[in-house]
C-alpha cells in the first residue's frame, strides 16, 4: 500500500509539472467551415497580426478578414460552386497555409490548403458508397542511382485474384505538381471507383509518377533545384522531357510490370498528363509508338515547329499513325493561358489528317477542369 501511495504521488507530481511544461492552448479554430448554403467560413488565429486576407481560387481578389476579441480572424464568402479549391491566407503580407486544415495541395513550391464544396447530386469525384480501390506509395530505382516516387491506384478486387491482368494508365502531373496531385486534388481514385461501379470503365491500374527529374537529382545528389524552363519547346524543356521519357520507359514501366498484375503490350498501355505532364505525354508517346496506344493530353500542346522538326514520321504517314493510336485526346479550357497553343495544335493535327478527339470547355488552367477531362477520357481507354 505504501508503494502504491508513493507511485501515485510521483504520478501527481509529474502531471503537475507536465501541465506547466505544455504550451498554452488557444481557442479551437474550425476552418474551413462549409455551410449548408454553400457559403464558406474561413478562420485564422493571429493575435498580433495587423491584417489577414483570404486568397482563394474562386475569388478574383484578396478578401479582407475581421479579427475578434480572441485574435481569430474570419470571413464568410460565397455561395461557392461545388468543387475542390486551393486557398491560403496572407498574414501581414506573408502567405501561409490554413493550420486548422489537414488537406493541402501537393506542390514543389507553396502548398495551398484545399476546401471541398459538395453538391447534390454528387460530383464525379465524390466519395460514394461503392467498392473502392487501393492507393499505394511506391519507390523504384531511378536515374543516376536516385530513388523515384510513384502513387499507384489498383481497382476494387485487384488483390483477390492474382491471375487477373490489368491495363495500365500512366498519368503525369504538371509543372510544380508532385506524384500525389492527381490523387489528392484530381481525385482520380474516386472518379475511377464511381465509374467502375456504374459499369462505364474497364478496371485499370493507374500509375502516377513525379515528372521533374532535374529536381529529384538535385534533391538526392546535392545541388540547387534548377528553375523551370521558360520556353515550352526550348532546348532545355525538350531535354528535360526526354529525361522523363527515359525514366518512364526504362525504369518505371519495368518496375510496374514486374510488381503488378499487368497486361504487357502497347494496346494495354495508356499515357496522359496535365500541362507540362501533357507535353511529356505527347513527346513520350510519339517517341514510343511501339509502347503506348492510348494518349490523353490535358491543357497542353506541341508547337507545329517542334512537330515538323522532331515528329515528322507521325504526320508524314497519317494512315499508319491513325492505325497505331487507339485514342489521341486533346482538351483545353477556353480561359486557359495555353488555349491558343492547344487550338493551334488541334488545327495542325486536323490539317495533317491525324485522328484525334477534341474537347474544349469553359474555364482555365485548373484542376477543376482536369477532373472533367478524367471523367471524359477514362471510359474511352482500353475499349
Amino acid at each position: 500500500m505504501k508503494n502504491i501511495r508513493i507511485l501515485l504521488m510521483i504520478g501527481l507530481i509529474m502531471g503537475y509539472w507536465g501541465a506547466f511544461a505544455q504550451p498554452p492552448r488557444g481557442p479551437l479554430v474550425v476552418s474551413p467551415q462549409v455551410n449548408f448554403d454553400k457559403t464558406i467560413t474561413f478562420r485564422y488565429q493571429a493575435i498580433l497580426a495587423n491584417e489577414v486576407k483570404l486568397n482563394a481560387q474562386f475569388e478574383k481578389a484578396f478578401v479582407p478578414m475581421t479579427k475578434d476579441a480572441q485574435g481569430i480572424w474570419s470571413v464568410t464568402v460565397g455561395p461557392v460552386a461545388a468543387d475542390i479549391y486551393p486557398y491560403s491566407f496572407q498574414v501581414d503580407g506573408v502567405t501561409v497555409m490554413d493550420p486548422a486544415n489537414v488537406a493541402f495541395f501537393p506542390n514543389e513550391r507553396f502548398k495551398a490548403s484545399l476546401v471541398e464544396v459538395p453538391d447534390n447530386p454528387a460530383l464525379v469525384h465524390a466519395m460514394k458508397n461503392v467498392p473502392h480501390g487501393t492507393v499505394s506509395y511506391e519507390y523504384y530505382p531511378s536515374v543516376s542511382g536516385t530513388t523515384g516516387n510513384l502513387v499507384v491506384y489498383t481497382p476494387p478486387g485487384y488483390h483477390k485474384n492474382a491471375k487477373a491482368k490489368y491495363p495500365v494508365y500512366y498519368l503525369i502531373s504538371g509543372t510544380t505538381d508532385t506524384e500525389e496531385t492527381f490523387f489528392k486534388v484530381g481525385k482520380v481514385n474516386l472518379i475511377m471507383d464511381n465509374l467502375i461501379a456504374e459499369g462505364k470503365v474497364k478496371p485499370m491500374i493507374i500509375v502516377m509518377p513525379y515528372g521533374n527529374i532535374a529536381a529529384r537529382l538535385s534533391e538526392q545528389l546535392g545541388g540547387q533545384k534548377p528553375a523551370d524552363p521558360t520556353v515550352r519547346d526550348g532546348e532545355d524543356a525538350v531535354k528535360r522531357a526526354k529525361d522523363f521519357e527515359n525514366d518512364l520507359v526504362k525504369n518505371i514501366l519495368p518496375y510496374i510490370e514486374k510488381n503488378y498484375h499487368t497486361e504487357n503490350n502497347r494496346e494495354s498501355r495508356a499515357i496522359g498528363g496535365f500541362s507540362r505532364g501533357g507535353g511529356q505525354t505527347l513527346r513520350t508517346a510519339f517517341n514510343n509508338m511501339d509502347t503506348f496506344a492510348w494518349v490523353c493530353s490535358y491543357s497542353s500542346y506541341l508547337s507545329p515547329a517542334e512537330m515538323d522538326k522532331s515528329f515528322g514520321y507521325i504526320t508524314g504517314d497519317a494512315a499508319k499513325t491513325n492505325k497505331q493510336l487507339k485514342l489521341l485526346w486533346k482538351s483545353v479550357g477556353n480561359e486557359d493561358f495555353l488555349y491558343k497553343g492547344a487550338l493551334e495544335f488541334m488545327d495542325y493535327l486536323t490539317a495533317k489528317n491525324i485522328n484525334h478527339k477534341k474537347f474544349v470547355n469553359d474555364g482555365g488552367h485548373t484542376w477543376m477542369n482536369v477532373k472533367k477531362y478524367l471523367h471524359e477520357t477514362l471510359p474511352l481507354l482500353f475499349k
